[in-house]
């Protein structure tokens, strides 16, 4: 009997200590997994503060560009020809503002858009469907208005209230004369604060994420509370609101004095914990407003704990499962890791198998690639030959005779040869090009009177019943520009400027004249710019500008590429010839349409060498 009693008791300590090992087991179990929730707690946070931070910082950029927009819209009005001469109200200067205002409509709603005199008098005012226009009053009182006046620049207004008691922002620019420097007065726009910043986040519920802005004296630009709008932050109406919250403080002010940058703060005034974000929004290097991204803790952490409850809920039940399924799960692994080594050999062999393909068609195609640029070098070459035969026997042959009808077949013939004579030199050109081996022959040549002698050959040029006039003018006195390089090659780079100029003249002028003349003037200066080792250095830069159709916005991009052409009548390898002779003589060159919309000019700059 006290064996017996000796061995239950024995079963009873062995049970029990089985059971306190499991329940001390599935304690320490609990207890990391307690710490693991708090660690992703605590990560999924800071993942989440990180990105409102980076969130906060994007937002300002894309406010700042949006700002900018519009500010370049507003100088090019202040630089268009009319307001330069003065000329700040009528129907060329409604036409003009017609189409800015809708520009600035796309980018933002305005409330006008405005132009004021060197008397701060509303001489134009475009205004929105169901606003007032405010023509002929006088807006001295505006601040944005004295500080455009008085510094001369682009304004981004503090807030402020319209007469209508919509809170809003003011841009603005003056209108400087180019040539005698006098202030005539401005042009600007009037947005609804909160309308232009509610296009970038929510500016009406404080209850999820929201957006505040403020402008450089820190008062509300925009806001969820709409009774602060208007109001300094350090006000004391908004202070009382916010229990004059330190920490909120000291953050808003380290980010309007510049000292903090991409930081945040943590802050609770009575209604609950929040997570701060701020940025200013700068241009050209100046905060002009600054945006704060806020954020409830209290919608962080639920979103947090849901998906921390759900993952709870299916480690309970894979706690609850492990010890039956441990065994199958080891036997699957096995068999899983023996499975995937098979897949992985498999897949490595089809890769291997796929490289070694991928290969062979690489050498293929840079064999036909190396084929086709002989083919074409080697069928250019064999056309020079029977092209310029057929030039020379079709010139003796319009000599010899004297049928009009066969001089002009004969002259065709010519133009034609002409064309494909200049294909295939092109086409010589780019090969030369593409394989490094354009040759240079550089010496020196007077460049005016290269210009001079391809203006004389191309002046008595016409297309159809128009007439090209050329504008190219030296005083007598003026003395050679001698330049050093390939005299041929820079010839080529002019000339083939100037026929572009002449395929793209337009045919009718804007009064609607059929007979209008094109006109292609030619400019020639000296000039002075940085090099890459800022030394400064002695260029020439010569324009060939036309009165044409001017260059499609399509192929601007690819201008000075291989092939960039909308035209039927050339290739598109012109330009590209043009950029690599100038390039290797250590030039630039770029294309430009006219301010006037009429026609498009070239410039390119060579060295000049003393």
């Amino acid at each position: 009997m006290g064996k017996g009693f000796l061995f239950f008791r024995r079963k009873k300590i062995t049970i029990a200590s089985i059971v306190l090992i499991i329940a001390v087991s599935y304690f320490l179990l609990f207890y990391q997994q307690y710490i693991a929730e708090q660690n992703i707690r605590d990560r999924i946070f800071l993942d989440y503060r990180n990105n409102q931070i980076e969130t906060t910082k994007a937002l300002s950029e894309h406010v700042s560009s949006d700002l900018r927009l519009v500010s370049s819209i507003l100088q090019g009005l202040s630089d268009s020809i009319y307001l330069q001469q003065g000329e700040l109200y009528g129907d060329r200067v409604g036409n003009l503002i017609e189409k800015r205002f809708n520009q600035i409509n796309n980018i933002s709603k305005i409330d006008g858009l405005f132009i004021a005199d060197e008397n701060n008098i509303i001489v134009y005012n475009k205004v929105s469907e169901g606003q007032r226009s405010f023509v002929n009053i006088d807006i001295s009182l505006r601040e944005y208005v004295n500080e455009t006046r008085n510094t001369l620049s682009p304004t981004f207004s503090n807030g402020f209230e319209g007469i209508d008691g919509i809170h809003k922002i003011a841009l603005t620019f003056p209108i400087i004369n180019m040539d005698s420097k006098r202030y005539q007065g401005m042009v600007g726009v009037e947005i609804p604060s909160v309308d232009f910043f509610g296009r970038y986040g929510n500016v009406y519920n404080v209850n999820s994420t929201f957006l505040v802005t403020y402008d450089r004296n820190s008062d509300y630009v925009s806001t969820p509370r709409t009774n602060f709008l208007g109001q300094n932050l350090f006000g004391d109406q908004v202070q009382t609101f916010f229990h004059f919250n330190e920490i909120q403080n000291k953050y808003y002010q380290s980010v309007f004095d510049g000292q903090l940058v991409g930081g945040y703060a943590i802050y609770d005034f009575g209604t609950g914990e929040r997570l701060n974000t701020g940025y200013p929004v700068s241009i050209d290097a100046e905060p002009r407003y600054f945006v704060f991204i806020i954020t409830p803790t209290a919608s962080v952490y639920q979103d947090i704990n849901e998906t921390l409850s759900n993952e709870r809920t299916k480690f309970f039940l894979l706690i609850a499962s492990i010890t039956a399924a441990i065994l199958i799960l080891i036997s699957f692994l096995v068999k899983l890791n023996s499975l995937l080594n098979e897949l992985v050999d498999k897949r490595t062999k089809e890769l291997e198998r796929s490289n070694q393909s991928l290969k062979i068609a690489n050498e293929h195609l840079n064999v036909h690639d190396r084929m086709q640029k002989e083919f074409i070098n080697t069928a250019a070459h064999e056309l020079r030959t029977p092209i310029q035969l057929i030039l020379g026997a079709i010139e003796a042959f319009k000599d010899s005779v004297k049928n009009d009808k066969q001089k002009e077949l004969s002259n065709i013939i010519i133009r034609n040869a002409e064309r494909l004579k200049k294909l295939a030199e092109d086409i010589l050109d780019v090969t030369r090009i593409e394989s490094n081996s354009l040759d240079l022959k550089k010496e020196s040549f007077d460049l005016y009177s290269l210009i001079e002698d391809i203006v004389k050959e191309h002046s008595n040029l016409s297309d159809g019943n128009q007439k090209i006039k050329f504008e190219f003018n030296i005083s007598p006195n003026n003395s050679p520009l001698t330049i050093i390089g390939d005299e041929n090659r820079i010839g080529q780079v002019i000339t083939n400027l100037v026929n572009n100029s002449i395929k793209f003249i337009s045919k009718e002028n804007g009064d609607g004249n059929d007979n209008h003349n094109g006109r292609i003037s030619i400019s020639v200066e000296k000039t002075k710019s940085l090099n890459t080792d800022d030394t400064i250095i002695e260029e020439v830069l010569i324009g060939i500008k036309d009165n044409g159709k001017g260059i499609d916005l399509e192929i601007f991009p690819r201008l000075f590429t291989k092939f960039a052409t909308k035209s039927f009548r050339g290739t598109g390898l012109g330009l590209f010839i043009a950029k690599n002779i100038v390039e290797a003589h250590g030039g630039r060159i770029w294309g430009q349409n006219n301010n006037d919309g009429k026609g498009a000019t070239f410039y390119f700059t060579l060295p000049l060498t003393k």
